[in-house]
């Protein structure tokens, strides 16, 4: 892996790793991923770097990245039009979760993007739920600069993700939570993106990328009925299920499926 770091629009330096040698490929992660998350940092780019030359970055606030206020989603769309630049001008890219949402609108806006892969983008197609997601933003803001992170946390976990209590309770006792708090001020990030809800079908006709859609065949059927509802949307994309899968889906699986997408996309 080789560090660098590179500028965004707005000066924020973003960082990133590079490994592997072969035609360029961005990873953009979700909620709670910096580029050391197993399905979108670098064990992912591990697993790509036989075949492709695997770009793997910390978003804005995370990691060894840098956050300049005040968040917009056209600030991170910037910072992977940087990332492209960085990536000789154009690249593949692969999203997963909110990250897929973000590689999308990158898309529609026109960035250098000839294959795009993507998996599981939370597409929430219930207007008011969308909506919703926008006061919710505030208050996970609100419980990170108060320093209460583990408010923010759980906020997400059982009003966006809808995770059972008890589970999160659960989570919370496991060494994993101290990292989880310390990304709670990117959470609003993702909330935003995703709070663009239903308008997003009527902006994703402008996507020219050929485009891969995946959902986890053992996710939630809301979830893959959005997914799907998406796909149908964007020119030139097609759908794919990964068997036995979830939101949480095993890294060597998805390597293999990113793999074999972008050798067939045209």
């Amino acid at each position: 892996m080789k560090s660098h770091t590179v500028r965004s629009a707005d000066g924020t330096s973003i960082a990133f790793e590079t490994t592997g040698k072969g035609p360029p490929l961005i990873l953009v992660g979700g909620a709670f991923c910096d580029r050391s998350a197993p399905a979108s940092g670098t064990p992912l780019a591990a697993l790509l770097a036989h075949r492709f030359t695997v770009f793997s970055y910390d978003r804005r606030g995370r990691g060894s990245s840098d956050n300049t206020p005040p968040d917009a989603p056209g600030r991170e769309i910037e910072d992977l039009a940087a990332l492209l630049t960085a990536a000789g001008g154009s690249a593949s890219v692969f999203g997963n979760s909110s990250g897929a949402l973000l590689a999308l609108d990158a898309a529609v806006h026109g960035l250098p993007i000839p294959k795009l892969v993507l998996y599981e983008p939370p597409v929430i197609l219930e207007a008011g739920r969308a909506s919703s997601f926008e006061r919710l933003a505030k208050q996970l803001d609100d419980a990170a600069a108060g320093n209460r992170r583990s408010e923010a946390v759980e906020l997400y976990f059982t009003k966006v993700m809808q995770v059972p209590a008890p589970a999160v309770e659960q989570m919370r006792r496991s060494p994993m939570w101290a990292g989880l708090e310390r990304l709670a001020h990117t959470l609003s990030y993702d909330l935003l993106i995703t709070a663009r809800g239903p308008s997003r079908l009527a902006e994703v006709p402008a996507v020219r990328a050929a485009a891969l859609v995946m959902e986890g065949g053992a996710s939630p059927g809301w979830m893959r009925e959005a997914i799907q509802t998406l796909t149908r949307a964007i020119p030139n994309a097609r759908h794919r299920t990964l068997e036995g899968q979830t939101h949480a889906v095993d890294p060597r699986t998805l390597a293999r499926a990113i793999e074999e997408s972008l050798e067939s996309l045209p």
